[in-house]
């Protein structure tokens, strides 16, 4: 039966197909479909997929005869050997090339054992190859015949497009008419329906353009096309009238026959015989299935087969495939529920017929039995569509040479096409290096001489800049090295054809510094190993002195796309890119899509929300769905499973037993998300990928529009994703924004606020700053770049490096698998362990990284000089190494052995080497990045060392909306010493800035409720009329209705009026003698003002300077809040405590006997769970908890915290009794530190014991300890780590004002004896005589609060003294003070220890 589905749609018809390509071909292919088109609604999204899916298939079986044909070679080639093999083993020696002196010499040498395994184990390979010959050479002949027979699959390129009823430009909302099914629509909304394939192609671009020009012109809820488009683009494209939606079928619905006729008319006017009619017929018996389709197809199908007769149009059937098989149709029926925002349950919503899958041609032939000819003409169809390929070699985008330096005209009378031919077929030498054939091969592939004339162009052009700049990066004398990498790699670009793209970069890189003030990044990737890239100031770091290999960017041994990703300052990359789009052309650039699937847990959100299971219901079946399986579940190829709905049912009990149950509508939520995982659901836009063309891309690939989330812009975008854009030929390059260089620019901005315009040149600072080196080694890296995790500022502390290699490699180890080698990386660093080398030569390429394989590059190094691997060998090494490719590397481990063994090296110890390589290939990583992103990690470093202030500033404004980074920075202020001021309506500007006195005063714009257009006003004000005198001088000059009173009650709320002499924050929101609002008197005040001032200025009168003369209202006196309630109003207008914190007056015991916060305890809580080898292992954390670049490993944070008495200090924010199972109270309770918040809760004997003490507002500290679940309890066993499951068990709380008390025994103060002096002694007895005023101040402060009482016990002051060697310790005990470790006790303890004047600890009791 010959019938090809020539209407289908897949799940790029997002959220109303479901069909996933690969399954749609196999389904043709299993019902004797050789052919199938493929037409989602109104794109070609999917069509690459589809392309490359049939290619794919349709290779395999002469891929499965090749692959046979190349074991026979093998197995041959290892037979021949096998004499000579058995010969030179029972000799027990072999001739062998060695280098002596640098010259190669020919010696008979004795086998060593390594040798003797080598040749046993090269026998036994070959014999086993004996065995396996007749096997294969008695396949072969078999899969020749399969090859023969088989019948390549037709991929059919089409679109169902929607037609514009009028012109694809209008958008008229008013006009309606009724459509065939008698409602009323829109006249310009959507559109009909319209089928268009591509027969070749020419057809295949043409669609192409049709497809794009909709998006980009005629978008009005759908892409419209109309009838211009199709009279322009027709060539090559076969069109058919499409389902009931379709022009024709709504003509006749609506009774207009004779419009109907016209409209054939037309379209065979432009189509010619390329231009059908279909027809359909969904007869439907499905329960919930729309049966009025098939209704109106029995009306409409015979008028379209008359009419078709009578204007000599042949008729198709179709079937409109939505589905693949039957039994999909009712998860296609929530599909469409999701699509159209609707319930199951909901009355009159949108069904499809249930018909819509793709049927085989037996049950097509059975439908139009009567009608047998609009099957074969399916066929005719087919017949017409040619087999085309729509790859391409890459269509570089052209650089604008300026006509001076040359044109490609004059480069076709300068050179002939042999000087050409030589010069990109020989190597950067000049010297002939490849075969005739070879070289022809190369002249191909660059596109013949017509494009090499372009290419050689745009090289020579790319090589003055590069000699240029190579100039001004080294001096005006380079070295031999210099010259020669720089030589290789111009040759290298040149000879790839690739010297236009490294323009483009440089030209927008140039831009963005020069033109456009954008901050640009050092490098990141393996791009930064170009010494060309560098000269050009594409990177900003050397190569030269680091290693840093071109080859890992392009190997020139394997032609590949270059791909160099760019860091600008997140603000300016929009800028950059609009740069781009106005100098290349609007439709020359585009970002890229990405479709984004249903997940496992997002299908079964989706379901469930459509089926109306119960949300708590929804969420437990999500939480039995793992991260990820633990790797005592295998799968049948004994592997740990992926994580999808399919294996989740066979793997998870909880899922398993609800599949087997009878609750028929959970059964069927999990079968239904089963089904639709995977499927497309929305479209978006790649974070960083964009596509610059040679043309308008939309001669090369379809395009379509975007809406930007967060400015609802149209984004252009291609339609086929990052994965294989490349592969048709566009190019792509990758623009991100990196936020760390927004801090940058601007902490440099501050300083030349602050320093009298200072400029400093941050990509010139110098590499050897000792302040810089001293902050790293002391781990005082919070706000650093890459380097802040508590894990790493250990290591740091530990290693205390010196250089930037120190940095370069701790950015490399500090990741899963390589940080097991940071301690002995640090001991060699610090001469507690040897530095060793397997081979002294090594010692070259290992002694920036003490000995330790660090770096791919290293490997790629070692491999040439041990082994004489190329360039190109090597980065195929390392390639094959990190992707496991094991025929590849046992392919270059022969050659390995065989290279080292010339130049001289033990056998045994080059299998070392290799054995070693092979782990290190597990967590290998790229130098290059390593490198450039260590160079901004140290940038981060300096600023913060020699200008904190203003750096500290920076990283405040930049995260000014995310509290929690704002907590953590300002507790980071606290402890470097900077100051963090309320905001003040007369000095703070819009975001954080520096004060002379280097305190950082938070920004206007900071406060909740007040905008920035408000600020605005503020500043222009303020800098136009000066510093405003009094809250009435400020309602008098500020416009009101920019500064509403909303705007001025959340400044006055955070202080900001504090500044004004004889006003405070309380008498704004206190009521006046006459019961008024303050703030509606002052505003009302301000309004009157301003009104009389602006009439008199209008008046006959206004130019004699009268003034205005309004009574200012009262300002009367009103209790001020305490320190606890400002605090608090304080944190709800700013979103944190800013003036002070209602946990200083215990920060002693917080920081000092506190071993713990509550960021650390939330950190435990991600992971502590692990139920493995238990009833559930979906619930499984330990094993697959993945750690941020910030956050340690969960067994190292854990071995020095479990079973230790831990303490945690802070503020009860939330406690709440709730009644849990068996009628039973327990506690919610939130406890927040300087950290931020902890919640945790109390059940059983702990809450009857604790919770009286956990009251909200009460301030504690609680006690306990981390452990396994199940201490303590008869017959426990501790688990490994990674089988076991750990709590926080809470075992005390006491109050806060009490723990001085409870603990501490004696203030111990260590310092040098040189710096006792008379001075220190004067301040030293002012401070402690100091002690007793503010005790007996802060007991009145707190009084009636929650924290009771405060005492502060005496405790003993003991003194250590020694010299500066650390020698001569003298311990002695003062009779005279016992102390109250008070607040100002504390802090000055802190700032004489930062000062580096004493250190101070406590004897506890």
């Amino acid at each position: 039966m010959n019938f090809t589905h020539l209407h289908v749609h897949s799940h790029y018809s997002i959220l109303d197909g479901m069909s996933k390509i690969p399954d749609l071909i196999a389904k043709c292919q299993r019902t004797g479909m050789t052919a199938m088109a493929l037409t989602d609604h109104g794109c070609m999204y999917g069509i690459k997929e589809f392309l490359d899916t049939a290619k794919k298939i349709n290779g395999k079986p002469k891929g499965k005869v090749k692959e046979c044909k190349e074991s026979i070679k093998k197995a041959e080639a290892k037979i021949a050997e096998l004499p000579q093999w058995e010969a030179t083993l029972a000799a027990g020696h072999m001739l062998m090339t060695v280098m002596e002196d640098g010259q190669p010499v020919e010696k008979d040498i004795e086998l060593t054992a390594h040798d003797r395994k080598d040749f046993q184990e090269k026998i036994a390979d070959a014999k086993k190859a004996q065995k396996e010959l007749p096997v294969l050479l008695e396949e072969l002949p078999k899969l020749e015949a399969k090859a023969a027979a088989y019948i390549p699959f037709k991929p059919i390129v089409g679109v169902e497009a929607y037609c514009a009823r009028r012109n694809r430009k209008l958008k008229d909302k008013d006009i309606k008419i009724i459509n065939g099914e008698g409602k009323s629509q829109i006249v310009d909304s959507s559109g009909w329906h319209l089928v268009l394939l591509a027969k070749n192609k020419t057809g295949y671009f043409n669609l192409c353009k049709m497809v794009s020009l909709p998006f980009i012109e005629g978008f009005y809820q759908r892409p419209r096309i109309d009838k211009e488009l199709l009279a322009q683009y027709h060539e090559g494209v076969i069109c058919s009238s499409a389902c009931l939606g379709g022009e024709l079928p709504q003509l006749i619905m609506q009774g207009q026959i004779e419009k109907a006729e016209e409209s054939i008319e037309w379209f065979k006017s432009v189509f010619g015989e390329d231009y059908y009619i279909e027809i359909q017929r969904h007869q439907t018996d499905k329960p919930n299935a729309d049966m009025n389709v098939y209704v109106r197809q029995q009306q409409v199908n015979p008028i379209l087969i008359d009419l078709a007769k009578k204007h000599g149009v042949k008729v198709i059937c179709t079937n409109d495939a939505h589905f693949v098989e039957e039994e999909h149709a009712e998860a296609h029926d929530l599909l469409i529920c999701l699509s159209t925002n609707k319930n199951v349950s909901d009355i009159g919503r949108m069904h499809y017929t249930k018909q819509e899958w793709l049927k085989s041609p037996e049950e097509m032939a059975a439908i139009f039995a009567d009608i047998p000819e609009v099957l074969a003409n399916t066929q005719e169809i087919v017949d017409k569509v040619e087999v085309y390929d729509i790859d391409s070699d890459p269509i570089m985008p052209k650089f604008p040479i300026p006509n001076e330096f040359g044109t490609e005209e004059t480069y076709r009378e300068k050179f002939t096409h042999q000087q050409l031919f030589d010069e990109f077929t020989r190597n950067e030498k000049g010297e002939v290096v490849l075969s005739q054939e070879d070289a022809e091969k190369t002249i191909y592939r660059l596109g013949g001489y017509d494009k090499i004339y372009r290419i050689k162009l745009e090289a020579d052009y790319l090589a003055k800049l590069a000699w240029e700049g190579a100039h001004y990066r080294y001096g005006e004398t380079l070295t031999e090295e210099q010259v020669e990498r720089i030589t290789f790699e111009l040759h290298i670009m040149k000879t790839m054809g690739f010297p236009g793209y490294f323009l483009i970069v440089q030209d927008y890189i140039r831009a963005a510094r020069e033109e456009m003030g954008i901050s640009v990044g050092p490098g990141r990737g393996s791009a930064a190993g170009s010494v060309v890239a560098y000269c050009l100031r594409i990177t900003d770091v050397d190569p030269l002195p680091y290693d840093l290999l071109f080859e890992r960017f392009l190997n020139p041994d394997r032609i590949s796309l270059p791909d160099i990703d760019v860091d600008f300052d997140d603000v300016g990359r929009e800028r950059i890119l609009k740069w781009v789009s106005e100098k290349y052309g609007h439709t020359h650039v585009a970002h890229i899509i990405t479709y984004n699937a249903m997940q496992a847990k997002s299908a079964i959100a989706d379901v469930g929300r459509v089926q109306q299971v119960p949300l708590p219901v929804v969420n437990k079946i999500k939480e039995a769905i793992p991260d990820r399986f633990p790797d005592s579940i295998k799968d049948e190829k004994g592997k740990t499973p992926k994580i999808n709905l399919s294996n989740c049912y066979k793997y998870v009990d909880e899922l398993k037993e609800i599949l087997r149950g009878t609750d028929e509508q959970l059964r069927t939520l999990l079968e239904y998300a089963g089904e639709l995982e995977n499927t497309n659901r929305q479209v978006g836009v790649h974070a960083c990928g964009v596509i610059i063309g040679a043309d308008d891309l939309s001669n090369f690939a379809p395009l379509a529009t975007v809406k930007d989330r967060i400015t609802g812009e149209d984004i252009i975008v291609t339609e086929y994703d990052g994965h294989v854009i490349e592969s048709v030929g566009l190019i792509k390059m990758d623009f991100l924004g990196l936020i760390t260089l927004t801090i940058i620019k601007e902490t440099l901005s501050n300083i030349r606020k602050t320093h009298n315009g200072l400029e400093v040149d941050i990509d010139h600072i110098p590499l050897d700053d000792e302040l810089t080196y001293r902050l790293f080694a002391e781990g005082r890296t919070i706000a650093t770049f890459q380097f802040e995790s508590p894990g790493m500022q250990k290591y740091l502390r530990e290693l205390k490096p010196t250089v930037l290699p120190d940095l370069i490699a701790m950015n490399a180890l500090y990741r899963p698998g390589p940080m097991d080698y940071i301690p002995s990386f640090i001991r060699r660093k610090n001469g507690q362990e040897p530095i060793t080398y397997d081979l002294p030569v090594m010692e070259k390429y290992l002694k920036d990284t003490y000995g330790i394989t660090v770096y791919q590059e290293q490997v790629m190094l070692l491999s040439r000089l041990l082994a004489n691997f190329t360039r190109g060998e090597s980065d195929k090494l390392r390639k094959a190494m990190g992707k496991k490719q094991m025929a590849i590397l046992q392919e270059l481990k022969g050659k390995f052995m065989e290279g080292g063994r010339k130049n001289g090296h033990d056998p045994e110890i080059l299998e070392k080497i290799w054995c070693d390589w092979e782990k290190f290939a597990s967590y290998a990583f790229n130098k290059s990045h390593a490198t450039c992103y260590a160079w901004v990690a140290y940038q981060t470093g300096y600023l913060k060392a020699h200008y904190p202030s203003e750096y500290m500033a920076a990283n405040l404004t930049i995260a000014k909306d995310d509290i929690g980074k704002v907590t953590k920075l300002m507790e980071e202020c606290r402890a470097m010493g900077i100051k963090v001021l309320e905001p003040s309506i007369n000095e703070s500007e819009l975001t954080f800035t520096v004060s002379s006195d280097g305190a950082i005063r938070f920004g206007l714009g900071g406060i909740k409720g007040v905008g920035e257009g408000a600020v605005e006003v503020i500043l222009s004000e303020r800098k136009k009329g000066g510093p405003f005198k009094s809250i009435f001088d400020f309602v008098e000059r500020i416009p009101l209705s920019s500064c509403n009173k909303k705007v001025i009650e959340c400044m006055a709320t955070s202080g900001a009026f504090d500044c004004f002499p004889d006003f405070y924050r309380e008498q704004l929101l206190s009521f006046n003698s006459q019961g008024e609002l303050v703030l509606d008197t002052i505003i009302k005040y301000g309004n009157l003002y301003q009104a009389d001032k602006a009439n008199q200025q209008t008046s006959l009168f206004g130019d004699l300077g009268i003034e205005v003369n309004i009574k200012k209202p009262e300002l009367p006196r009103c209790q001020r809040m305490n320190s606890i309630e400002r605090l608090n109003k304080e944190k709800e207008m700013i979103g944190i405590y800013l003036s002070a914190h209602p946990l200083d007056d215990y920060e002693f015991e917080i920081r000092e006997l506190g071993n713990i916060t509550s960021e650390e305890l939330r950190y435990f809580d991600k992971w502590k769970d692990n139920y493995e080898n238990k009833t559930d292992p979906s619930k499984s954390k330990l094993r697959t908890y993945v750690p941020t670049e910030e956050e340690p490993q969960p067994e190292e944070w854990l071995s020095t915290r479990e079973g230790v008495r831990l303490r945690i200090g802070g503020i009860i924010t939330k406690a709440e009794t709730r009644i849990g199972n068996g009628n039973k109270p327990f506690g919610i309770y939130t406890l927040e530190d300087y950290n931020g918040a902890y919640e945790f809760r109390l059940f059983d004997d702990e809450y009857v014991n604790l919770s009286p003490l956990l009251i909200k507002d009460a301030y504690v500290m609680l006690s306990g300890v981390i452990q396994q679940r199940g201490t303590g309890r008869p017959y426990f066993k501790p688990k490994p780590f990674k089988d076991a499951s750990y709590q926080f068990q809470l075992q005390a709380v006491t109050p806060l004002p009490d723990v001085q008390e409870q603990m501490v025994e004696a203030l111990v103060i260590q310092m040098p004896v040189g710096n006792i002096d008379g001075a220190f002694n004067a301040m030293l007895k002012q401070m402690l005589d100091e002690q007793t005023a503010e005790y007996q101040h802060l007991q009145q402060e707190h009084k009636g609060s929650n924290q009771g009482k405060i005492r502060w016990p005496q405790a003993r002051l003991k003194f250590l003294f020694f010299d500066s060697m650390g020698k001569n310790i003298i311990h002695f005990t003062s009779q005279q003070y016992q102390v109250n470790i008070t607040p100002s006790l504390y802090k000055w303890l802190r700032d004489m220890r930062n000062q580096n004047k004493l250190r101070f600890s406590f004897s506890l009791r």
